[in-house]
């Protein structure tokens, strides 16, 4: 297994190196933001880095490093843009730009990112993070047969991301209408594409690691793209599913709100989840992507949430499409959250105990 010798210590590193750079920020409500996604979501970065496994030891390096900076920067914009001011499209376009500008070679530092939005702004934080990515990818050799697919794919992103967050203030219309635009030639539904696109940093991540090797090539790029956005709908929906009871506790319901016909979403996904299986099967390290694919459902359809009655027949139907393909994953899924309940319940019940005395 090379991610625990060779990736972790990397990302860890990365991880370091940028909360002490966010401790810099003089900003506290961004600051306390920037910690915060540091923190409470650097797994996203450690599971996005297992990626880095298929670059040759030589670029490991670099592909840790930009891919790590571009999860934290993609990460503490989504918590930026979660309010959005009474301009949401402009200002998070604003916002954003520092994110496709780390996959534009041609981005000089200096972006006005802020302007109005949250006063000040944080230092320079989101641009460094937005040069480090630029900069490794830069080092690696399929850098140019990447570059169109890994723009479009952040452009994607990014419109995605703030057209969502912008939804409850402006309405869906303006999200409908770019996303049934945005789907044309995809064989996505617009809803599909919208959530595909949302998580789309997955798929930058992956065209970071085939930029590491030499012989990487435009249409394969291509590939990736395609395949990464089928596997991305994935990511937002089930997301969304599992968190829903949640959600509307909190009032905030999630990209779920969007689906008015929830009877046909568990076979919409398994759909979506077989024509992911067949682009990802054809990929170079087709394995490893399939896998990701089977780590991203197991992952989810394990969850606590998975369990209530809008999502067990989703999750349901979509370990059946992966069968047996999942069920190792998902075996290693299952315990690991075992292990996580049993580790919690000794310090609930210590707390517990200490209150009754």
């Amino acid at each position: 297994m090379r991610y625990w010798p060779s990736v972790w210590p990397l990302v860890q590193a990365q991880l370091r190196r940028w909360e002490v750079r966010a401790r810099a920020i003089a900003d506290p409500e961004l600051r306390e933001l920037a910690l915060g996604k540091l923190h409470g979501e650097a797994f996203n970065a450690e599971v996005a880095a297992t990626l880095a496994t298929l670059a040759p030891t030589a670029r490991r390096q670099h592909a840790v490093e930009a891919i790590v900076a571009l999860e934290l920067l993609f990460d503490y914009l989504d918590g930026l843009t979660e309010r959005p001011p009474a301009d949401a499209l402009r200002e998070g376009e604003r916002l954003f730009r520092a994110f496709t500008d780390a996959l534009d070679p041609t981005a000089e530092r200096g972006g006005d990112y802020y302007r109005e939005h949250l006063g000040a702004g944080d230092g320079g934080y989101i641009e460094e993070l937005s040069a480090a990515v630029r900069g490794a990818v830069a080092r690696l050799p399929g850098a140019r047969a990447i570059e169109q697919s890994a723009r479009r794919s952040a452009s994607r992103c990014a419109q995605a991301q703030i057209r969502i967050h912008a939804e409850p203030r402006l309405g869906a219309r303006q999200l409908e209408e770019w996303a049934e635009r945005e789907a044309q030639g995809t064989g996505l539904q617009w809803r599909e594409l919208a959530a595909g696109a949302a998580s789309s940093v997955l798929a930058v991540h992956a065209l970071i690691a085939a930029a590491t090797d030499a012989r990487a090539t435009h249409e394969e790029a291509v590939a990736l793209e395609t395949a990464y956005l089928s596997i991305c709908v994935l990511i937002t929906v089930l997301d969304s599913l599992v968190d829903d009871d949640e959600d509307m506790r909190a009032g905030e319901p999630g990209f779920i709100r969007l689906y008015d016909d929830r009877d046909r979403l568990a076979e919409t996904l398994a759909s979506v989840a077989a024509r992911a299986v067949r682009q990802a099967s054809a990929l170079r390290h087709g394995a490893h992507h399939v896998m990701t694919l089977a780590g991203v459902v197991a992952y989810y359809t394990s969850a606590p949430g998975a369990s209530s009655e809008l999502a067990r027949p989703v999750a349901e139907r979509l370990q059946a499409e992966l069968a047996p393909l999942i069920y190792p994953t998902l075996a290693v899924m299952r315990a690991w959250r075992l292990t996580k309940r049993a580790r919690a319940r000794p310090a609930r019940t210590g707390i517990r105990a200490a209150g009754e005395g």
